[in-house]
């Protein structure tokens, strides 16, 4: 069987839109990741970029589930002794409102200099508007 290569000259990328506003994170994050890893293409190869583009309005209005909105942690370490800052997602989402979104997509890519590219070609936003109108984004249901 033959590694399949698609020439990068072949490969027309699409905008999608997708509204977080009242839907789960997680679920918005596995929709924005499938896109952007190009899963949802039948020419999909696992070693090349073959995603598109992904605009995500209102993140800092995408809902949890249970307790997570007071329970849900975030940890950041300075690398230096007793260095660790723990976070919690209501006091996170005041002070970085696309964070969590962008940290929970960044989690589903693979590692390495190809997700580090694929996560280039994602824009999130916390409120409505977005200047990427021009690029007529599809828009994706959740």
């Amino acid at each position: 069987m033959k590694t399949i290569f698609v020439k990068p000259q072949s490969i027309e990328k699409k905008w999608y839109l997708i509204d977080a506003e009242g839907k789960e994170l997680g679920r918005v994050a596995v929709a924005a990741a499938r896109i952007l890893r190009g899963k949802n293409k039948p020419e999909f190869v696992r070693h090349q970029d073959l995603g598109d583009f992904v605009i995500i309005i209102n993140a800092a209005k995408a809902a949890l589930t249970g307790n997570k909105y007071e329970d849900k942690k975030y940890y950041r370490h300075s690398q230096y002794p007793g260095g660790l800052t723990v976070e919690t997602y209501a006091r996170l989402i005041v002070r970085k409102p696309t964070f969590p979104m962008e940290h929970a997509v960044k989690g589903m890519l693979p590692k390495g200099r190809l997700g580090n590219k694929l996560f280039t070609n994602m824009k999130v936003y916390a409120g409505a508007d977005h200047p990427h109108a021009a690029q007529q984004p599809v828009k994706v249901e959740i």
